[in-house]
């Protein structure tokens, strides 16, 4: 069994207006927040545990929402930040929440929203037992320079993984949903420590894969990093489509 930690410790700056007064993961897609989807994604897995990694001025809205919404075991852990400039960073809140943390982990970030099951991910993680990237054909070299690109052989190892390139080599790119083994939780601890990129989880696969092989499995279907306002609205026009 997996603990699924959602990562949803950020501010949304580039999403004002719309998450002024509210967490990014809450926002209505289709008349449904990204939050709710994900879930929903999470609940057809062997999951036992769901850690929602928040800030503390969204805490009460994310346990009002989860209660009210039939997700009361899902536990919200708060870092101390209030706003933009306090947050530790995703990473560095991913190293403080598994500290204590003694099973495999599947993260997902709160703004990343996706068609596919992750059902097929977790099977192909039971072959390698070894940190494991959701990957998706961005189909755009232009686009990819946003992302993280990734290269892989033939058994979808990663060879190459880099965070924003300015000239991409492939279309093919890393999202935020991993699965992590507990032997390798120690790693994140080791990567803040070293003084690296506390708010990209793209830089800390970049490095990890250095380390330790890290495997990709392609996502089918649609996927967005609702990160901008251009990728909400996409999202909300094909989901509203499905209606």
């Amino acid at each position: 069994p997996l603990i699924a930690i959602i990562l949803a410790g950020g501010y949304g700056k580039r999403l004002q207006p719309l998450t002024r007064d509210k967490p990014k993961a809450l926002l209505l897609i289709a008349g449904k927040p990204i939050l709710k989807y994900i879930l929903e994604k999470i609940g057809e897995l062997d999951v036992y545990r769901i850690i929602l990694s928040a800030n503390m001025r969204f805490k009460l809205d994310f346990e009002y929402w989860l209660k009210a919404n039939g997700y009361g075991e899902v536990e919200v852990i708060a870092d101390e930040s209030y706003r933009e400039e306090e947050k530790p960073g995703a990473v560095k809140a991913l190293a403080e929440l598994t500290k204590n943390l003694s099973d495999d982990c599947l993260i997902i970030a709160g703004d990343n929203l996706f068609t596919d099951s992750l059902r097929g991910m977790v099977e192909a993680y039971g072959k390698v037992r070894t940190p494991m990237i959701a990957l998706y054909d961005i189909g755009s070299l232009e686009l990819a320079r946003n992302y993280s690109t990734v290269i892989v052989d033939r058994e979808n190892r990663v060879l190459s993984l880099k965070e924003k390139p300015l000239n991409p080599e492939t279309t093919l790119i890393g999202t935020c949903i991993y699965i992590l083994p507990r032997k390798t939780l120690p790693k994140i601890r080791e990567y803040v420590n070293e003084g690296l990129g506390v708010d990209e989880p793209g830089r800390f696969i970049e490095w990890l894969h250095k380390k330790v092989p890290v495997y990709g499995y392609l996502l089918r279907g649609k996927w967005w990093d609702i990160g901008t306002i251009e990728s909400y609205n996409s999202a909300n026009e094909f989901f509203r489509k499905l209606k």
